[in-house]
């Protein structure tokens, strides 16, 4: 907001002074290379040379080239300060060196719930234009996974809990990855989109990025062209599918690794 002036002077607006007090202080860019050199078995990421650090005073590094030198981009893309809200693939690495390689179990867990009550098996009952919304998004990613996991799942109506085939459940557990990279990419893609089912298939390249995340907010868009659209959602809406390509990057990286 504007300033304001009064009798000649200035004053700051309370409220915009207020925003700014509460955002906290951001480093300003120290580094004048960001890159990535090789560590033992890994990759580790370089600012001019020296190692990053994870919150957990871990090293910064991922078990590709490739994948370490798309995390340095970040850094390099930062301009005066560094601002972690815009490096979605650096947080995501944190969280997978810090978290997920050392306690990959409860990460898979948490996965496997999802499928349980998995987005895609509860369907509308009307309008007419939103149920065929859900199933021309969500009906080939079912196929997919009964043809390509034997996982084969009975969509229902309605939000009341229905209990699926367990040989289904087991069939798509069997397909969460095991290496603390792609299952922490996982997992990111599964709570970002809502659906288990949806992360498999976009590890599995069955859906590219945009159709996971289309298919995850059939709901959501379907509201909006009814009632409107509300910008500060729609803010959010983009940080959260900015962490999505973040987690799609890991996959298609690891999954060219394997």
């Amino acid at each position: 907001m504007a300033e304001t002036r009064n009798g000649g002077g200035s004053q700051a607006n309370p409220m915009a002074a207020a925003r700014r007090g509460a955002r906290p202080a951001l480093p300003r860019r120290f580094y004048a290379q960001a890159n990535a050199a090789k560590d033992a078995d890994a990759y580790a990421v370089r600012l001019d040379g020296k190692a990053v650090r994870t919150p957990a005073r871990r090293i910064l590094a991922a078990p590709t080239l490739a994948l370490a030198l798309a995390i340095a981009a970040e850094w390099q893309e930062q301009v005066e300060v560094i601002d972690p809200a815009t490096m979605p693939l650096t947080r995501l690495a944190n969280a997978i060196i810090d978290g997920v390689a050392e306690r990959p179990a409860p990460v898979a867990a948490e996965i496997a719930k999802y499928l349980a009550s998995d987005l895609l098996f509860y369907r509308a009952t009307d309008p007419c234009g939103l149920v065929e919304r859900q199933a021309r998004h969500w009906d080939p990613v079912l196929a997919w996974a009964a043809d390509a996991l034997g996982a084969r799942f009975a969509p229902t109506q309605g939000v009341m809990h229905v209990a699926q085939p367990q040989q289904a459940l087991a069939a798509a557990r069997a397909a969460i990855p095991r290496d603390p990279w792609s299952l922490g990419a996982l997992h990111a893609a599964t709570t970002l989109t809502g659906s288990a089912l949806l992360a498999l298939a976009l590890a599995h390249r069955r859906l590219a990025v945009e159709e996971a995340w289309l298919a995850a907010h059939v709901d959501e868009d379907w509201n909006m062209e009814q009632w409107g659209r509300d910008a500060l959602a729609l803010e959010r809406r983009a940080v959260r599918f900015a962490e999505l390509k973040a987690a799609a990057t890991v996959l298609d990286l690891q999954r060219a690794f394997r």
